[in-house]
């Protein structure tokens, strides 16, 4: 019994002798806070600031989409409060990416380092000719509206605009260049069909290929009649819609390729100082011949390439 309790009593001391060291629970290292912030980037080729705002100064490792950004491995907070460290990055993938960033502060003794909240970012991708080898350009025109029919405001018969009211005739528009044809523009010849189709309309419109009110450029357009009578689109709002080319089949494919060309001033050839003649590389696109025929090409537009804001918008006719 004697012997237990004298067990007991050393373990007090031991416990006695880390209180009076300063050794104690409360003496646990603190965990420090880092926020990001920044790193919203419009293209691929654009750099953005990413920045790293700390509780404490320190170093911090920045990464993007779980990967280390060069030089950005430990970069140095400043020495006074907001302690922030900045990285310049610039992203190799369009779509989101997730940035990270982690502290290591400078006072190791009390701070444990701190890991942010990941921050999600958008990098812009191109609206039009991302889907397929045809590139699509789309616009909307509003039609002499029918007497009567109020405008909207500032906006005259055959306006371009994304914003029309209830009794309108929107004119869809649109011209394509195929990239498997050397970026030959679509027509009648080489298409198969081109097509819009609309949310709420039963069957796709086609559409049409025709002199663009005797300009003498040629456009694919469909109309869209709106209204409350029967068979006329009437639902307000956003008006989601997609256009479809699908060119023809072809024998024949351009392949984009380069050839050497004798460099000219003023209409003659430049020599170099042993007297031969310059030559530069310039591209070319090469016409061959295939069997069994490629496959015509599948290129679409959908209106929700663009913001809302930015969308066709069908509107109530006013009430006053």
């Amino acid at each position: 019994m004697k012997r237990l309790v004298s067990r007991i009593t050393v373990v007090a001391l031991a416990l006695g002798s880390f209180a009076a060291f300063g050794v104690t629970t409360a003496s646990a290292k603190v965990i420090p806070t880092v926020v990001l912030g920044g790193g919203a980037v419009p293209f691929l080729t654009d750099a953005a600031n990413i920045t790293a705002t700390a509780s404490v100064p320190g170093f911090v490792s920045f990464t993007a989409i779980d990967l280390a950004i060069p030089g950005c491995g430990a970069v140095a907070t400043t020495v006074v409060a907001p302690f922030i460290a900045s990285c310049r990055w610039t992203p190799i993938a369009e779509g989101s990416a997730s940035l990270g960033a982690t502290l290591t502060p400078t006072d190791a003794t009390n701070f444990t380092t701190a890991i942010a909240v990941p921050r999600i970012v958008k990098i812009g991708a191109p609206t039009q000719g991302i889907l397929s080898p045809i590139t699509i350009f789309v616009d909307t025109q509003l039609a002499t509206p029918p007497a009567g029919m109020p405008k909207l405001a500032l906006l005259g018969a055959c306006a371009l605009t994304g914003n029309f009211m209830l009794g309108h005739q929107i004119i869809f528009r649109a011209y394509a260049n195929d990239s498997t044809r050397g970026g030959e523009a679509l027509t009648p010849l080489n298409t198969a069909s081109a097509t819009l189709t609309i949310a709420g309309v039963a069957k796709p419109i086609p559409l049409r290929y025709s002199n663009s009110s005797g300009a003498g450029r040629a456009w694919w357009s469909a109309s869209l009649m709106t209204g409350t009578a029967p068979g006329q689109y009437n639902t307000i709002g956003v008006i989601p819609f997609t256009i479809t080319f699908i060119a023809k089949d072809a024998d024949t494919i351009k392949i984009l390729s380069t050839k050497l060309v004798a460099l000219k001033k003023d209409g003659k050839r430049v020599v170099d100082a042993n007297g031969r003649t310059v030559y530069e590389r310039v591209p070319f696109y090469r016409t061959i011949s295939m069997f069994p025929a490629v496959k015509g090409a599948t290129g679409t537009f959908g209106s929700n390439m663009f913001p809302v804001a930015s969308q066709v918008t069908l509107h109530p006719v006013p009430t006053s």
